[in-house]
């Protein structure tokens, strides 16, 4: 089980386990603002709910985003794990323009989840040359994305409640946190 770790400015910043959530939390550098009560962490003297986001309560400055790894399972999660030509489960990714004809060979531009069949059947050529066309278009995924993609959460699935509330509404949350002071 993973834990979100967001800035005090309600901004997602990595994915923890649980037990680091809690050493945050223990140690006040953090609050717990969604827990998942049906699980319990036990210690010697105490008890806590699972921590599924918490919040730093001093705001760390990060200087840049930087872009995510190109990653092959990168490229399944972003892709929903379906076929960007059929549509089906995918099990390969596929180059859009083959690395043996000047493609990319790790690039999120280049590269589709495909299923087995679409990827033999395209072979060596473009999706215009298979008279294949694709479904989806090949995009690099935003490093917030690639965090809710870390919880367990795809593309094809709707966000649980207390995640969209967290992600969604960190601007609210933030706008209401500087009218308070």
């Amino acid at each position: 089980m993973q834990t979100l770790v967001l800035n005090a400015s309600y901004e997602p910043l990595a994915v923890v386990s649980v037990r680091r959530a809690i050493v945050l939390v223990l140690t006040e550098k953090a609050v717990t603002e969604h827990a998942d009560s049906d699980r319990v962490i036990r210690s010697a003297t105490q008890e806590f709910p699972a921590p599924l986001v918490v919040r730093l309560l001093k705001f760390v400055r990060v200087p840049y985003r930087r872009r995510l790894p190109w990653s092959r399972n990168g490229v399944l999660d972003r892709d929903g794990r379906r076929c960007g030509y059929c549509g089906s489960r995918a099990e390969s990714i596929d180059h859009v323009l083959p690395v043996s004809r000047g493609g990319a060979a790790r690039s999120w531009f280049n590269t589709v989840a495909a299923c087995l069949s679409c990827n033999q059947a395209k072979a060596d050529r473009t999706p215009a040359e298979a008279s294949m066309r694709l479904l989806v278009e090949p995009f690099e995924p935003k490093v917030q994305r690639a965090l809710v993609l870390a919880l367990g959460v795809r593309q094809t699935e709707s966000l649980p409640d207390w995640l969209s509330d967290t992600l969604a509404g960190h601007t609210s949350a933030r706008r209401a946190a500087l009218a308070a002071s």
